[in-house]
């Protein structure tokens, strides 16, 4: 009896999901303050990165390393709707995002002046939690991020050794 198509299915979740985020932060905002809200929603994209991360790897079926990570993270990306590219390099890989779903929600909601403050919190805690599933030997560095005021988001994913 369903008459929704499965890209009609994808779009109703993608969009459900984008609008649970926004809402529950400006729920909690509203009644302990935006700090508060920011650091609670920190600690649920630590968690929900893991979750991710975990449910990529199963999906993709690979074991822990630095390429396992690169391919998650564009899987992820196209799935969330960025522009971007991703590219080796010579101790690990670069993503450039061009277009970011997020920030443009903030900028919709006219909440841009936060975005900043959100995108470097979220941004750093979600890529953190990918990397400790995915590949614990590298780390990452923003050289620059669109809700900073750049054109791109570029971010370096380095191998330690």
């Amino acid at each position: 009896m369903n008459k929704l198509n499965k890209q009609q299915i994808v779009d109703y979740f993608n969009r459900s999901y984008k609008a649970v985020d926004g809402l529950w932060f400006m729920k909690v905002e509203k009644k302990y303050g935006f700090d508060s809200a920011l650091e609670i929603d920190a600690e649920v994209w630590t968690v929900m990165g893991k979750i991710q991360a975990r449910m990529m790897k199963v999906i993709l079926g690979h074991e822990n390393n630095p390429n396992v990570l690169l391919e998650s993270l564009v899987t992820k990306l196209e799935i969330e709707g960025f522009r971007f590219t991703a590219e080796k390099t010579e101790n690990g890989f670069r993503i450039k995002i061009d277009d970011c779903p997020w920030h443009n929600l903030m900028i919709k909601s006219g909440r841009k002046h936060l975005s900043r403050i959100i995108g470097k919190t979220v941004c750093s805690t979600e890529y953190q939690a990918w990397i400790s599933e995915l590949a614990n030997s590298m780390k990452f560095e923003f050289k620059s991020q669109i809700c900073c005021e750049s054109k791109r988001c570029i971010i370096d994913f380095i191998e330690q050794h």
